[in-house]
């Protein structure tokens, strides 16, 4: 960018931002690409030869892009979600869980010879060492899941050492093979462990989602047969949480693997994320509130009380940071929440979730505001159907999103320009100031 109040040299050719500084009367041109400028070219814009140059403020990254990424393209005005340019309703409808977990790395869809060497090599490094088991059960009777999770993942990096070599592409192959496959055997020990229940190795004669429910259901029978829908109802959550751009624990992930750490401890920071109730969190809220509204009766008075804003009623599962409009993972969701009810049969949080959309979606006030249901609205209903525990929702989501996770960390990694994350600041504290104290402790020092 240029700075120039010469008005006979003009503009630089190209699309550019034309700025003018009423500080000092300059202009200067910041290049247009892609829609975007770069921040770092306000640096330039100066009062004073010493100044730092202007800053972008911008509180949770609201319209700051982080990065260039090809892994993921959100639309949110639309309703569109692809992976690598594929919808995501032809991938829930067509693909398996692991074959999209190739397209997000590799960015092509796998040959049959690469899927099956893929699904192979997940399929022998689903055991843990058995270390990891004793550490897990170190934990306490009644620990969260997700804290088991983030601990036991971020344990990996010190039986695997040579993860540390994140530039060799071998150890990264193996590290994404690991994290894969051995993600879902610590969820499943997790859940034995808070159940109280001994531990299920895996059963590597079972596809990726069989062995999983394998893992959590298994009792006293020599092999567990899931029910074909419940596995491919897992399959696809699978697939619709695998990834979605640039959210809270995927920048996380970016953010700490950015400072050149292992994989291992990169994704235990994006499982830390997901924790939150803001994040992955969201789905067990939703059944919270359905809980909260206890019949299909008192769905008028929930919605008019959320509309005054009286009290602490909240729609949750409705609208969405991204999406203005309805969420495509939704409409799939919905479709797989009827399937596995069809076999579980309709609970009462089913009929609630129903006809609070329906009253939800022809209010002419949710409507104006563009509140439609998002995933998390259905994906908590499917998990209650299959018994799982509220507090083990967001570990499903953990499973899932190890493919995005990983895929991004690499992508970040070969990105020439990236650097270790280091956002700026706005310092709003005291200017210089001596210091002097009232206090006497030179004694207890001394003593």
């Amino acid at each position: 960018m240029s700075g120039s109040t010469d008005a006979a040299k003009g503009p630089p050719a190209g699309d550019h931002l034309e700025i003018k500084d009423s500080r000092t009367g300059k202009i200067y041109y910041a290049p247009i690409t892609d829609e975007t400028i770069r921040t770092a070219d306000l640096k330039q814009i100066k009062v004073k030869p010493d100044d730092f140059g202007i800053m972008g403020y911008d509180p949770a990254f609201m319209n700051t892009a982080s990065c260039r990424s090809a892994i993921t393209f959100i639309d949110g005005d639309k309703g569109i979600l692809r992976y690598r340019g594929y919808p995501i309703e032809q991938l829930a409808e067509k693909a398996s869980f692991l074959e999209v977990a190739w397209l997000l790395r590799k960015g092509e869809l796998p040959t049959q010879k690469e899927y099956d060497t893929w699904v192979a090599d997940i399929t022998m490094h689903t055991y843990v060492h058995e270390n990891i088991k004793q550490f897990l059960n170190g934990f306490r009777y009644d620990a969260h899941p997700m804290s088991m999770l983030a601990a036991g993942v971020s344990a990996l990096s010190s039986f695997y050492p040579t993860a540390k070599s994140i530039h060799d592409p071998v150890e990264r192959d193996i590290a994404f093979v690991r994290l894969l496959a051995k993600m879902p055997t610590i969820a499943a020990f997790a859940y034995r462990h808070v159940k109280g229940l001994p531990i299920i190795y895996p059963d590597n004669s079972l596809p990726y989602a069989e062995n999983f429910l394998s893992m959590i259901a298994r009792m006293s029978e020599s092999k567990y047969e899931a029910h074909p829908v419940f596995a491919r109802a897992i399959d696809v959550l699978f697939i619709l949480h695998a990834d979605h751009e640039q959210n809270c624990s995927t920048n996380a992930v970016r953010a700490v693997g950015s400072s050149q750490v292992d994989p291992y401890s990169a994704v235990s920071a994006g499982i830390n994320a997901l924790y939150g109730p803001l994040h992955g969190g969201a789905n067990e809220a939703v059944l919270r509130m359905l809980e909260e509204i206890g019949h299909p009766s008192n769905i008028p008075a929930f919605i008019e009380n959320v509309k005054s804003g009286k009290g602490e009623s909240r729609l949750m599962g409705f609208g969405h940071r991204v999406y203005k409009s309805y969420d495509p993972r939704a409409k799939i969701v919905k479709s797989l929440c009827d399937q596995v009810l069809k076999i579980t049969g309709m609970g009462k949080d089913m009929e609630i979730a129903l006809e609070l959309e329906r009253i939800a979606l022809s209010d002419e006030y949710f409507i104006k505001r563009k509140l439609y249901p998002n995933v998390d609205f259905y994906t908590g209903l499917i998990y209650r159907a299959l018994h799982f525990p509220t507090d083990y929702f967001t570990v499903l989501f953990a499973i899932a999103r190890t493919a995005g996770w990983m895929s991004q960390w690499e992508e970040l990694l070969l990105d020439k320009e990236q650097k270790i994350a280091r956002p700026r600041q706005i310092y709003t504290g005291y200017d210089e100031r001596p210091y002097s104290t009232s206090l006497d402790y030179t004694h207890k020092i001394t003593k």
